[in-house]
């Protein structure tokens, strides 16, 4: 049986998946392998479940001792299937391979072994034999498709994001407003799941979670701050701008959460100036302000967003892109820490803080 799959969709599959003799979590999200667990236990013990996993400590575990507990029938749920449970397990598979690779293959025992690890390389006799036999299950970020990119599945986390808030918080989360809880979260699912619960706080039980409930839950002041600052050198004060700047670098704040934070306010001015674009190719008339609403500003935003988008100018409104993937290379590469870092984002606020077309020409 082909067996390997994501947390996400072993997770959001409700129908009870009957186990098999190995199982292994790989990956290095405590959280999500958590999740699994507790739902691996309920399909085994039920939801009134008496039974416990026997654990072990990887570094610790002999092979002997875990067998044992393996062959080992329950005393108080009827003989019925038990796990066994190696946490920190990479030495334990190391120094254990062959034993496991048969137990994999024949299995016959009257439990699941669940080995938790971090590495699982997908080219081993191992693998191939519990991928065949047994399941594994990712439990990290998930990666875009194709290729050998390495960049973490935004759109996919967002997606989780939208229907765990649903499912175990019973809240509404629109994928604006779950694309920022991820900007200023990170890719770290147990914080998420606690700013989810947060958030199911501030609205009624199925309310919808706006963006700017986001902004001011999750962020605070800091996101506060930050939005300020991009909006200052978007108004042209890039005086301002980088007093922000410096009051949120001095407060702990690093430079790339800054830049996620940023980013998040610039990619929407350019959503909205190639949302007007496309309306005038197509000729048709589209006032300024109803693109930047279909772009996701809400009213009380978009008069600011207007002003601030006349005086960008078009020709700088349409760089933003190239000058958001700049700065994220030099933040990733050459200038990825202290003063450099500082420099970068420095540079990306006075491109938004130049001068209006109307200012150079006049």
């Amino acid at each position: 049986m082909a067996a390997s799959q994501h947390a996400f969709d072993y997770l959001s599959v409700p129908e009870k998946q009957p186990p098999s003799g190995v199982w292994v979590l790989f990956g290095d999200d405590a959280f999500l392998k958590q999740m699994v667990r507790r739902k691996l236990e309920r399909e085994l013990f039920g939801d009134g479940q008496e039974e416990s996993p026997t654990s072990f400590e990887g570094p610790a575990a002999s092979w002997r001792d875990v067998a044992d507990e393996l062959r080992t029938r329950s005393l108080f749920a009827g003989g019925a299937c038990r796990m066994v449970l190696v946490r920190d397990a990479d030495p334990f598979v190391s120094g254990h391979r062959a034993q496991l690779e048969e137990l994999a293959q024949h299995g016959g025992l009257p439990g699941v072994l669940l080995l938790d690890v971090t590495a699982w390389p997908g080219n081993t006799k191992l693998a191939a034999i519990v991928a065949r036999h047994g399941r594994t299950v990712e439990c990290r970020a998930p990666l875009q498709s194709g290729g050998r990119s390495k960049a973490v599945d935004t759109g996919r986390i967002c997606e989780w994001l939208i229907a765990w808030g649903h499912s175990r918080h019973e809240i509404q989360l629109a994928r604006k407003s779950a694309q920022l809880l991820l900007d200023l979260a990170g890719a770290e699912f147990g914080l998420l799941d606690q700013e989810l619960a947060k958030l199911a706080l501030f609205v009624p039980p199925h309310g919808k979670v706006s963006a700017e409930l986001v902004a001011d839950v999750v962020g605070g002041w800091k996101t506060k701050t930050a939005w300020e600052m991009t909006d200052a050198a978007l108004d042209g004060d890039l005086a301002e701008a980088l007093r922000q700047l410096d009051h949120l670098l001095n407060s702990g704040d690093e430079p790339h959460a800054l830049f996620a934070q940023i980013s998040w306010s610039l990619r929407r001015i350019c959503a909205a100036t190639r949302a007007y674009e496309r309306a005038e190719a197509a000729g048709q008339r589209v006032p300024l302000r109803a693109a930047l609403e279909q772009t996701g500003f809400q009213h009380w935003q978009t008069e600011r967003a207007e002003r601030q988008l006349k005086r960008l100018g078009r020709a700088r409104a349409g760089q933003i892109f190239q000058w958001l993937l700049e700065t994220d290379l030099a933040l990733k590469g050459s200038h990825s820490s202290g003063h450099r870092a500082r420099w970068a984002l420095e540079r990306l606020l006075l491109r938004m803080a130049g001068p209006s077309p109307a200012a150079r020409t006049g």
